[in-house]
């Protein structure tokens, strides 16, 4: 088990240092600006994305809660899109139209993360 969280971190942590780093050269090689942070958006679903996986492991290792695995992970997503909408409320709600440019940037990492997420999540569920 301390194998798995270790690589849930290991690969969230990886997928923020490339994607962060490359995203940024490019928005800066394309003289693009923002109203938001990236680095913020990027450690904000790195962060929550291995807590998610984390999780889930450490629940799946309880053969009461182990059927719920499902649900439970639909939750997390809610309380994901929740706290999202909290955390970078300023950035989405005050502004009044945005770029493409930025809503790409803001679709990028909820992309990357979520792919990465399923992954180890459909991995959780299928440990017998």
């Amino acid at each position: 088990m301390n194998k798995d969280i270790f690589n849930y971190i290991v690969v969230f942590t990886a997928l923020f240092l490339i994607g962060f780093y490359s995203h940024n050269f490019i928005i800066i090689s394309n003289k693009i600006t923002l109203s938001f942070s990236l680095e913020k958006t990027y450690h904000f679903h790195a962060f929550f994305s291995a807590l998610v996986c984390v999780n889930l492991r450490f629940f799946s290792k309880n053969e009461k809660v182990k059927p719920q695995l499902g649900f439970i992970y639909l939750g997390s997503l809610i309380l994901k899109l929740v706290l999202f909408s909290v955390v970078f409320y300023n950035p989405l709600f005050t502004i009044d139209s945005f770029k493409n440019s930025e809503k790409i940037s803001l679709l990028i990492p909820v992309l990357i993360f979520l792919f990465f997420e399923v992954i180890f999540t459909v991995k959780i569920l299928n440990r017998k």
